[in-house]
C-alpha cells in the first residue's frame, strides 16, 4: 500500500518547504478519523498558498486524501483545540518523512503540555461551559426542556474536555473513552443523562445541580489564564481594553458572558467611574487580589 503511495509523496519530500510527511490508514473503529476514506496522508510544510489544501485520489480501488497543512495553521489547531482528528493523526499516525525530527519534536511537545498552554486550553473550555451551562439553564428555566438537554449534552462535553486537560493530557476523538477513565464521576453524569428512566426534566433538574458544583470545583483552575493576563497591571480595565487584548482572542464570542461570571464568583471586581450622563456609570474590572 505504500509503495502504491510512495509517487504521491516523495515528489513533496524533497521540496525544501516540507516538514513532515504521515501516513494513517482507516482502522476497523476509527472510520471518522479518515473521513471514510482507506488512507489519509498528512504533508506539514512551511510555506503554502493556502493554510491547508486537500486532494482525493483513486488506487487500487482504494480511496486516498492528501492534507497539505502549513505549520502555522497546525500550531493554531493546537492551540484552539479545533481539529482534534489532525492532533490524532500526528500523535498516531506513520511518520514517513521526518525533516530535522520536526515531527518527534512535536509529539514530545504534546506529550509534555506546557503549563502556560495547558492554562489557556482549559481556560478556554471553561469559559465555552459557562456559556452552554447558563443557556442550558435558561431554557430550562423556561420549560423548553429539548433545548435545554442539546445545551446540556454541550456543556458536559466541555466538562470532560476540561478534566482532560487538567490531567495533562489532550482529548481524543474518542472523548468519553478518556474521561471514563479519568473522571468517573463527570462520566456517570452523561450516561445518566442518557439513559436514566426520569423523566428529562427529572434528569436535567439533577444534573444542573451536579454541575453547579463541579463548575465551581473548577472555577479557580479554570480562570488561572485570564486572571493572570488581567493581572498584568494594578489599573482597572474597560471592556473595550479586554476585548483588544490578543492573548485573550482565544475566548471569542465567550469573553463576555465568562467575565460576567468571574464576576459573580468575585475572581474579578467592578469599579464603576461615572459619566456625563446623571446616574449612568461606566463598568471597568480588576482582578480581585
Amino acid at each position: 500500500m505504500e509503495d502504491l503511495l510512495r509517487p504521491l509523496y516523495q515528489e513533496r519530500a524533497s521540496q525544501p518547504s516540507t516538514l513532515g510527511i504521515i501516513l494513517i490508514e482507516k482502522g476497523k473503529d476509527a472510520f471518522t478519523y479518515t473521513d471514510y476514506f482507506d488512507i489519509a496522508l498528512l504533508v506539514i510544510v512551511k510555506e503554502h498558498e493556502k493554510n491547508m489544501f486537500i486532494k482525493h485520489y483513486n488506487y487500487d480501488n482504494r480511496k486516498a486524501s492528501l492534507y497539505t497543512v502549513k505549520e502555522s495553521q497546525i500550531k493554531e489547531w493546537f492551540l484552539l483545540g479545533t481539529n482534534r482528528k489532525i492532533v490524532n493523526w500526528i500523535l498516531n499516525g506513520k511518520v514517513l518523512f521526518d525533516r530535522n525530527e520536526y515531527i518527534i519534536n512535536l509529539r514530545n511537545k504534546l506529550h509534555e503540555f506546557p503549563t502556560e498552554e495547558r492554562q489557556i486550553k482549559m481556560g478556554m473550555e471553561f469559559a465555552k461551559l459557562i456559556r452552554r451551562y447558563q443557556d442550558g439553564k435558561a431554557f430550562f428555566n423556561a420549560k423548553q426542556y429539548l433545548d435545554a438537554y442539546n445545551y446540556v449534552i454541550h456543556a458536559l462535553h466541555h466538562l470532560a474536555r476540561l478534566a482532560i486537560f487538567e490531567n495533562g493530557f489532550h482529548p481524543e476523538v474518542t472523548v468519553w473513552n478518556q474521561v471514563k477513565q479519568i473522571d468517573p464521576q463527570i462520566y456517570k453524569l452523561y450516561i445518566e443523562l442518557l439513559e436514566s428512566e426520569e423523566s428529562l426534566e427529572k434528569r436535567l433538574e439533577l444534573l444542573f445541580l451536579a454541575s453547579e458544583f463541579l463548575i465551581h470545583s473548577r472555577a479557580k483552575r479554570g480562570a488561572c489564564h485570564i486572571i493572570n493576563v488581567l493581572s498584568k497591571r494594578d489599573d482597572a480595565w474597560t471592556y473595550g481594553e479586554i476585548m483588544e487584548l490578543p492573548e485573550l482572542k482565544v475566548y471569542s464570542v465567550d469573553l463576555e458572558v465568562y467575565l460576567e461570571f468571574l464576576v459573580e464568583k468575585h475572581f474579578i471586581n467592578v469599579e464603576k467611574l461615572e459619566t456625563k450622563g446623571k446616574g449612568i456609570f461606566h463598568r471597568t474590572y480588576h482582578v480581585n487580589k
